[in-house]
């Protein structure tokens, strides 16, 4: 299978390199990858570069943009700058962040999925960070949830869904509308994928607001929207930031922020997650 993988990078220089060395050490080597330089200011398009002079099937991409880190637009902005430099000759579109290390049997493995189960949209590996020098699973990892750091779609998937949406929640409405769609997602818990740098270390206020924002502009409502902030809040060991949340769910609302879904796919994902949360309630009992 053809894998074409879109790195966005921006200031990666602690981390690009061990992210591109685990790809060009892969057993099943992508057709291409294109790092996005974007907007660095330190060494990043320097090492990008290194890897570009050995290996013909890796490409550089220079942009400019914000030196804010604002989850959602400004990474899927850079995307779609690699993105649209590509052929369209692929069978699996990937995007990747230049913080990962992945085993060296990662891309061979999910060519084995994608090949068996021709409903299969979506597949990853987990995540995990190091921790008092042992490698363990990052708690935002779950089963059925792809993360965003190592996003691999089918073409005919990612196509259907519309492709990737410049908001935050971006890799949250993707899973959504990929099963709208009629797609399976499958995360393989055996390819164990070293995050170097946790979720959202950098995330600032705005940022924060904007996790809200997306819960509004997915069409969850109000008591989801209530459940999903204070769940992430908890995972994230920090319970203020449910204050944060629901602060940009009703800004949002206030201003009548375009929805990313339809009404239609907004009822779907409504009774997907009304689904998950009932069936996680009985679970504990």
């Amino acid at each position: 299978m053809n894998f074409y993988i879109v790195i966005p990078a921006h200031n990666e220089e602690t981390c690009i390199k061990q992210t591109l060395d685990s790809l060009v050490s892969q057993t099943l080597l992508p057709k291409q990858v294109v790092v996005v330089n974007d907007n660095s200011t330190d060494n990043t398009k320097q090492i990008a570069e290194e890897f570009t002079s050995n290996h013909n099937w890796i490409s550089l991409i220079n942009t400019t943009s914000s030196d804010k880190h604002l989850p959602g637009s400004k990474i899927i902005n850079a995307f779609y700058k690699g993105y649209e430099t590509l052929d369209q000759d692929y069978d699996v579109i990937c995007k990747f962040d230049a913080d990962l290390i992945f085993p060296t049997n990662y891309l061979e493995q999910l060519a084995l999925h994608f090949k068996e189960n021709h409903k299969l949209g979506m597949a990853s590996g987990f995540c995990y960070i190091e921790k008092d020098k042992q490698w363990v699973l990052e708690n935002l990892t779950r089963t059925d949830h792809i993360r965003g750091a190592l996003k691999a779609y089918r073409k005919a998937c990612f196509e259907q869904i519309g492709k990737l949406k410049p908001s935050m929640g971006w890799d949250t409405v993707d899973e959504l509308l990929a099963r709208y769609h009629g797609w399976e997602l499958l995360t393989d818990k055996t390819l164990h994928v070293k995050h170097l740098k946790p979720t959202g270390i950098s995330y600032n206020k705005a940022s924060k607001h904007l996790q809200g924002e997306a819960m509004y502009k997915m069409r969850y409502g109000f008591i989801i929207t209530l459940i999903s902030a204070l769940k992430l809040a908890y995972k994230k060991g920090n319970l203020s930031l449910f204050n944060d949340y629901m602060a940009g769910f009703f800004k949002a609302k206030k201003e009548k922020l375009p929805f990313l879904v339809s009404k239609k796919q907004g009822d779907f994902i409504r009774k997907v997650r009304w689904k998950g949360i009932i069936r996680k309630q009985i679970s504990k009992k």
